[in-house]
């Protein structure tokens, strides 16, 4: 037995403070159990993060989500924050042979001249055939290139699909599992109006604010969150309590939730976990994100969200946030996010912040010609080195069990997200399913 009393001590305790740690620790703190949550950065959100902009937050990396995203409006909704929830229909474009096209409804899918009359209809047939797969274990086998080839043709490929594979995972985009991309194309496809369009929604003042909410519920329901607590071991003692430790101190728990990428959770274990268990925890890859934030004294263009189908840009994706959340919000600055997944030994995510900004000038002055220098009031960029793992053929087969190698671990990470990918909906699913399984395991 445990005393509980003893200072550093809890009866769980979670090692990561983004929505799958923090909705864990909110669960299971309203359960009555005293929770201590963990986490390395400054502040709680994970990739969530944020900083401040024109006198409020602004979210370090773009975010939105879907309307069939149950998971976060339910977690929302308990929280009493309904009223922060703004839904909108978006405008999407793809910039393609230094040309922009609009590509938001079935209308301008049909205008959509790079393609001919009978690919646009290959490629609109592609998402109605791809939404209907119901049985996604039969994709575990195929690339998304293979697949995608098959069903809208080389062309189709090459136009749409190809850049975007390439722009989303670099070097690993030809090993992507078929069972990744029809997970988009489902989700997508479930988040539109009655006339086609995407509808998106979005947490006002950041959903970085949606991760305090969820700490103060935490310390709220007699929980702890500790940030600026980075964990470099993760063991369990002879007396059988996790000790989670690092240079602030250590914390003890019978039960431990590790919620990092899996290739840290294996480095908080190395010193005792079994050498197979540990390569399987380092056996899936990862890719990082640079993302350089712009604020703006005008508009870049009226799309929300711009694919980039280029390979001369350096970005696979400009997203204007104030085509989403009005520029007031940021004291009336235009918010523009230029994002690249890339591995984290590229040379864009090994430059100085500086040094990204002024190669991405001339990119964007030849993207947008009227741009000038001297419209930028600020910018910012931020590194994600853990930021999308690789989802490859049979990716299930890699998907390390919940249940750690020691008794009362859990592993609760953004990898084992299959086969959706990963979000913040699923982080809050992933954190409520944990916290149901430790309940239920209680109760036995």
């Amino acid at each position: 037995m445990y005393d509980r009393s003893e200072p550093g001590s809890a009866d769980v305790l979670v090692v990561g403070g983004g929505f799958a740690g923090l909705t864990a620790g909110y669960r299971l703190a309203r359960q009555g159990k005293r929770v201590t949550v963990l986490e390395a950065d400054s502040t709680v959100g994970g990739l969530a993060g944020a900083f401040e902009v024109g006198g409020t937050q602004l979210d370090r990396f773009y975010h939105h989500w879907f309307t069939n995203d149950l998971e976060v409006m339910g977690l929302i909704e308990e929280l009493g924050l309904m009223d922060k929830v703004v839904t909108s229909p978006t405008n999407t474009g793809v910039y393609y042979a230094n040309q922009f096209f609009k590509l938001s409804t079935p209308m301008d899918l049909l205008r959509f001249s790079p393609l001919s009359f009978a690919d646009r209809i290959r490629l609109g047939l592609l998402t109605l055939r791809a939404r209907k797969v119901e049985d996604w274990m039969a994709l575990e086998e195929r690339t998304a290139a293979d697949w995608l080839r098959e069903l809208g043709g080389e062309q189709v490929y090459k136009v749409v699909w190809e850049p975007l594979l390439h722009g989303k995972f670099g070097p690993y985009a030809e090993s992507v599992s078929a069972v990744w991309f029809w997970n988009k194309l489902k989700l997508r496809g479930g988040s539109r109006g009655k006339g086609g369009e995407e509808r998106l929604a979005y947490f006002k003042g950041s959903f970085y604010l949606l991760a305090l909410a969820l700490a103060d519920a935490i310390r709220e329901a007699g929980g702890e969150v500790r940030t600026g607590a980075p964990v470099g071991k993760l063991a369990r003692g002879e007396d059988g309590l996790w000790r989670a430790s690092g240079p602030w101190g250590a914390v003890t728990a019978p039960l431990a939730i590790a919620t990092p990428a899996l290739p840290l959770i294996a480095d908080m274990t190395e010193d005792w976990a079994p050498a197979d268990w540990l390569a399987q925890m380092r056996r899936i890859d990862y890719i990082g994100n640079v993302c350089l934030v712009l604020e703006l004294d005008r508009s870049l263009s009226e799309t929300y969200w711009l694919n980039v189908n280029d390979p001369s840009f350096p970005y696979v994706g400009v997203i204007e946030h104030t085509n989403f959340e009005a520029p007031t919000v940021y004291g009336g600055r235009h918010i523009v996010y230029l994002s690249k997944y890339l591995p984290h030994t590229d040379a864009l995510y090994l430059m100085s912040d500086q040094e990204v900004f002024d190669f991405s000038l001339p990119h964007i002055q030849k993207m947008f010609p009227e741009f000038r220098r001297d419209w930028v009031l600020g910018h910012s960029v931020w590194r994600a080195r853990w930021s999308q793992p690789v989802v490859e053929r049979n990716y299930s087969a890699l998907i390390p069990p919940r249940e750690g190698p020691a008794e009362g671990l859990h592993i609760c990470s953004m990898a084992q997200i299959y086969p959706e990918d990963r979000g913040t909906n699923y982080a809050i699913r992933q954190g409520n399913q944990i916290a149901r399984h430790i309940e239920e395991q209680a109760g036995r």
